[in-house]
């Protein structure tokens, strides 16, 4: 009887080791993927901004999606067609063109001769003259996609990135300017709270 209760006792024992074993390799499972998480979005926005623009895109054509449209001619003319790919690289990241924090440019890919942004009078409102990059980083004054300001300068968002300013505050955010070296007449607008950037057009002094 004391072999069988001595048994008894250590299989309880071997059962209650797999569990608490089993409990803490799941919690720090979660922990792993909840930090991986954070560290994600520690990488995107929050107030970096990159050191420089995109490089020009390397012989590449529009996506897919692109073969549908239509040349963007005038930048008022049509709203964003919504069948893009993604640009969640990482599954914390956004669902929209962005930077990395080791100034990775995500997005910025589809060449010179994407339909979607092309002009046929490029700078035809003049050029920005207000500070590229570093060390000049505006804040939002009002308006909308359509039109905004920051300082004395107006812009307005291409219609075929309207939908990547959704997050964008108005009146606050904090905006630096970037060159676009593929795309005539349109310049990069990069939100540094929030790591995202959208194709603008200068449309001259307030």
């Amino acid at each position: 009887m004391k072999k069988v209760f001595t048994f008894l006792t250590l299989v309880l024992a071997l059962i209650a080791l797999a569990f608490f074993s089993s409990t803490r390799t799941s919690a720090k499972q979660r922990e792993g993927q909840q930090g991986q998480q954070r560290g994600g979005a520690r990488d995107v926005g929050r107030g970096h901004v990159p050191a420089h623009g995109p490089a020009p895109a390397r012989g590449q054509s529009p996506r897919a999606s692109d073969n549908h449209a239509q040349e963007n001619r005038a930048p008022e003319a049509r709203p964003q067609e919504n069948n893009r790919s993604s640009f969640r690289d990482r599954p914390s990241h956004p669902e929209a063109p962005h930077v990395h924090h080791d100034d990775t440019w995500v997005g910025h890919d589809s060449g010179r001769d994407d339909p979607h942004y092309h002009v046929d009078r490029p700078w035809e409102h003049g050029r920005f003259t207000g500070g590229f990059g570093r060390g000049h980083v505006y804040r939002l004054g009002g308006g909308g996609r359509d039109r905004f300001w920051f300082g004395n300068f107006y812009f307005s968002v291409a219609p075929y990135d309207y939908d990547y300013t959704a997050e964008w505050n108005w009146e606050g955010d904090p905006i630096v300017v970037y060159e676009d070296p593929d795309h005539d007449g349109w310049y990069l607008a990069y939100n540094s709270r929030l790591g995202t950037y959208v194709h603008v057009m200068y449309l001259g002094p307030r």
